[in-house]
């Protein structure tokens, strides 16, 4: 006797579900979409300029980051400096989440002048 599962197909699994014919749907018009100003000029919500991290806890969103091989290794370090001097074991995300929380502040705060925009500037 096999020990291997039968799974269905492809062709079962993607198969119409339907025996009889369904009445044609009405054609829907696109609603009309009229822009009040140029997307660039919207504000946006400010926060909190204290805006605090999410710290230790489930997060459904996520996003991937691609980072070089130097910063992967100074972020590693910073997080066993972190352990090591200050008694903080934390993980490379919440220390992520922290950086994300104080830039996007300053952000808040300074708008222009933030270290943020200095930096994309001068890249």
């Amino acid at each position: 006797m096999s020990r291997r599962v039968s799974l269905p197909g492809a062709d079962e699994l993607f198969r119409a579900t339907s025996t009889g014919t369904a009445p044609a749907a009405e054609p829907v018009a696109a609603p009309q979409v009229v822009p009040s100003a140029p997307t660039a000029l919207r504000s946006r919500p400010v926060r909190d300029a204290a805006r605090r991290p999410t710290g230790r806890e489930r997060h459904d969103e996520k996003i991937t980051v691609y980072v070089s091989p130097e910063e992967l290794v100074d972020l590693e370090r910073s997080r066993l400096t972190l352990r090591a001097e200050h008694g903080l074991a934390v993980d490379r995300g919440r220390i992520v989440r922290e950086a994300l929380a104080v830039v996007l502040a300053d952000l808040d705060a300074k708008g222009g002048d933030s270290i943020l925009v200095r930096r994309l500037r001068d890249a």
